[in-house]
């Protein structure tokens, strides 16, 4: 018992040190995402839709180790085009091409690795990778009756990135759904999860 309270001392220890002298960045971040909506039934064709990104972002990497978090917290316009018109049972009620928006507060929490023993070369140019959970609020959408929206839903990212003089990051991620974003009225066991890719750039302070 005295071996296991040592253990977990130490382990706080070592975070508590880590977290002091951590460093924290933020900054603004801007970019473009694509994305699709994947039924569960392909009853109609979809087509992707490009939106814009927007937000604030904040890094903490801890020194020496190249390991930190990311969180953010972003304007995200989601969405696709549903050829409705295609199936007669939305053709009926007057439905053709519709354009579905959603509009999401999202706030994504990624654990990331950075190059960072470059002999210096890391003050020009840092290679990083990332990944982690995300939640997105939906803050508005398109008035389509045909279509039940959900309050939310939450995915999963991955991506890759480069840090250019200590300063700007170019990134790019692709996010997985895990959730479904919405559902049509009428089949209400057809949902759509949202597949996003997205291209940000950043500036930390």
């Amino acid at each position: 018992m005295n071996k296991i309270r040592l253990v977990v001392s130490a382990i706080i220890l070592v975070l508590g040190v880590s977290m002091a002298r951590a460093e924290f960045r933020w900054g603004p971040t801007a970019g473009v995402s694509l994305t699709n909506l994947n039924f569960s039934q392909d009853l109609f064709s979809v087509d992707r839709s490009i939106g814009p990104v927007a937000g604030v972002m904040g890094e903490m990497m801890f020194p020496g180790i190249g390991f930190g978090i990311d969180i953010g917290a972003l304007y995200s316009q989601e969405g696709a085009t549903l050829h409705l018109g295609e199936r007669k049972i939305w053709a009926v009620d007057g439905y053709g091409n519709e354009r579905a928006y959603l509009h999401y507060l999202q706030i994504p929490i990624n654990l990331r690795f950075k190059w960072t023993r470059m002999n210096g070369f890391e003050d020009t140019l840092a290679p990083y990778v990332f990944g982690g959970p995300s939640v997105s609020i939906l803050c508005g959408k398109s008035d389509i009756k045909a279509i039940d929206y959900a309050g939310g839903c939450i995915g999963v990212q991955a991506g890759v990135g480069v840090e250019l003089f200590r300063r700007w990051q170019i990134q790019g991620q692709y996010m997985w759904g895990m959730t479904y974003a919405l559902k049509m009225a009428k089949l209400n066991d057809d949902s759509a999860r949202s597949g996003n890719w997205q291209i940000r750039v950043s500036y930390l302070f």
